[in-house]
């Protein structure tokens, strides 16, 4: 009896269950079949494992969306269908003996003896979401090749519980660029079908090697235009099995699910209609190709929050410079590294010692406050002849609570051709980065001529060491970001903005920074556009769908560290303190050379305190008293 592709879309689940059970579809993948009815991976496992696998379903979420844990023995699952039996209702199923497969079945009935003694777990599955999908013009590659979905193991470990241990398993359909916001809007709140993506873009970010060898399903083929979507899948559950070493175990075989008589589109309607945090999809790379998410709400805190920091006090033209959404993609890219590169030091007041400006340290200081509290290795990189400076007022910063903990403070030296290798890589490895990410806050920048020059053209080469290079170096090592934070354009990482600097910003002709970044933050003071990268990483660890799609839907969100976020944000009165410093140390108003309580000619109070307490008024939602 041949069943063509157009019936077994419509046909109902009890209907594709009696088929599968009569033996019409075997060993065949249920993607497509049943379209808008859920479908669930199986795993059955001894009665005496079923309170672990279920604590790690619990911490695996993601991957392992429980619907149902059956009692010993039973056969049926009353919430979720009617008139089944899952020895008999999956395609095919996979056996394992001390972790090990020992047989492909067609049913299960002659094992109904040990199975009295076992438990079933339903899982949920992606193919709930696939009706979604289409009816939201999303193209879903596989069914359209008559394939069964690609799956792939990772290099992303689940949360361990007791013998179960593995690394998540993904499935990947190639989805148009123009439609990942709906992939994303679609998918993200169907959380016991998988719920959103992991991971969008290069494989190998998630371990994978080659999308054209997957470990499980079939190889897909992309159109022009496609790029790799990921899901957390139940095949995971298999993993688990093979790593706890049960003595007997059952699975579905991948891609071969049992059908449920729940329908997934009724949940999708009744979500969207409460749904207020709709996710957003930003490239935050090229080379490699990386995306990252966020909600609607966040997006517009960004907004304000660069609103807020573009103000031009000094009336420069900066308005010219603005590129969209640049401080957003910059605290996307940060978010997700690991390790991360500061520099900063614009020694603008040649004829004094030390020539530095107020503007960019604190600025600097306060993305490191903020990147130490999520957990990330944070160096800082500055002049040789700066350096002591430096470390000092790093300590003192700590000793005055401006900083939870030190931050290294290095120089660089372009000794030779492979200097800038020997520093950002492993053993000169450009496949082995120390860093994920450079920024640059009020850096002296390089200009065309090779030359360094400060605001009224003055040429301060010698008091610069080329810093420059990392940057220059770090567009050709894969999987290092830059961002460029200025308020000039004569600052590192304003390149991109070249053009306009010299058309729009005074002697712009020759000050322009000829270096570019990945993201170009422009701010009226750079410090400003720190504080403001600070703030946006709080937000970012604050919003929900960020903050999973950045663990990978597994654990458990890291609600309890917000209170340390907190702690690490800019406030007035650790600015201040941190201002008092640098002018103990003799560091200038960049403006007006003044040595005091004033950062490019413009008084902390009330021109610096106020933007402090308005940017986290937009961060935290509430008035800052201080």
């Amino acid at each position: 009896m041949m069943l063509n592709a157009r019936f077994l879309k419509s046909v109902l689940p009890a209907s594709a269950r009696n088929l599968i059970r009569t033996g019409l579809l075997r060993a065949v993948a249920t993607s497509g079949l049943s379209e808008g009815f859920k479908q669930a991976n199986i795993v059955i496992v001894g009665k005496e494992l079923a309170d672990d696998f279920e604590k790690f379903c619990l911490a695996n979420n993601g991957p392992l969306p429980l619907l149902y844990r059956s009692k010993p023995g039973e056969w049926s699952s009353p919430p979720l269908s009617t008139a089944s039996d899952i020895r008999t209702d999956c395609p095919q199923y996979i056996k394992y003996e001390g972790g090990n497969v020992t047989g492909n079945l067609s049913s299960l009935m002659e094992c109904t003896k040990q199975l009295k003694d076992m438990v079933t777990f339903y899982l949920g599955c992606s193919f709930s979401f696939e009706r979604a999908l289409l009816e939201a013009d999303v193209p879903i590659r596989n069914i359209e090749q008559g394939r069964n979905i690609s799956m792939f193991r990772t290099s992303i470990p689940c949360v361990g519980v007791d013998g179960f241990q593995c690394n998540m398993v993904v499935t990947m359909r190639p989805i148009p660029v123009d439609k990942l916001d709906a992939v994303m809007k679609v998918t993200h709140h169907m959380e016991d079908a998988h719920g959103a993506p992991v991971h969008i873009g290069h494989p190998g970010l998630i371990g994978i090697e080659d999308l054209s060898n997957p470990d499980f399903g079939d190889a897909v083929e992309a159109h022009p235009g496609d790029t790799a979507v990921f899901w957390a899948c139940g095949v995971t559950a298999t993993e688990a099995i093979r790593s706890c070493k049960s003595p007997l175990a059952f699975t579905h075989a991948p891609g071969c699910m049992f059908i449920t008589d729940l329908r997934s589109e009724q949940e999708v309607s009744s979500n969207y209609a409460a749904d207020t945090e709709t996710p957003c999809v930003f490239c935050i790379s090229q080379n490699p190709l990386h995306y990252s998410v966020a909600s609607v709400t966040t997006v517009k805190k960004f907004k304000a929050l660069d609103t807020l920091i573009q103000q031009d006090p000094g009336n420069r033209g900066i308005k010219h410079l603005l590129l969209e959404n640049q401080l957003l993609k910059a605290c996307l890219s940060l978010s997700h590294a690991r390790s991360v590169l500061i520099t900063t030091g614009f020694p603008t007041h040649f004829n004094h010692q030390p020539p530095e400006e107020t503007d960019g340290p604190p600025g600097a200081i306060a993305i490191a406050a903020m990147l130490q509290a999520q957990k990330k290795n944070v160096v800082i990189v500055t002049d040789q002849r700066a350096l002591e400076m430096n470390k000092k007022i790093i300590e003192e910063a700590v000793e005055q609570g401006v900083l939870k903990t030190s931050v290294p403070v290095v120089s660089f030296q372009n000794d030779d051709e492979d200097s800038s290798l020997k520093f950002l890589c492993h053993d000169k490895n450009p496949q082995f980065p120390r860093f994920d990410h450079l920024v640059a806050i009020e850096r002296a920048g390089m200009a065309a001529d090779g030359n360094y020059y400060n605001a009224w053209k003055v040429n301060i080469k010698h008091l610069v060491d080329p810093i420059d290079k990392l940057f220059l170096a770090a567009q050709n090592i894969l999987g290092i970001a830059t961002t460029g934070i200025g308020d000039g354009g004569n600052e590192l990482g304003m390149g991109k903005v070249k053009e306009d600097v010299k058309k729009y910003i005074h002697n712009g002709d020759l000050i322009a920074c000829n270096v570019e970044a990945d993201f170009t933050v422009i701010a009226g003071v750079s410090n400003w556009g720190g504080y403001a990268v600070a703030c946006g990483l709080y937000i970012l660890n604050n919003c929900t769908i960020h903050e999973r799609y950045l663990r990978k839907a597994v654990g458990f969100p890291k609600t309890s560290e917000m209170d340390e976020y907190i702690s690490a944000l800019p406030t007035v009165h650790k600015e201040e303190k941190l201002l008092e410093l640098l002018v103990k140390h003799g560091i200038r108003s960049g403006k007006t050379g003044n040595l005091g309580m004033e950062v490019d000619g413009l008084l902390f109070h009330d021109t610096h305190s106020s933007m402090i307490k308005q940017l986290l008024e937009i961060t935290l939602g509430q008035v800052q008293s201080n």
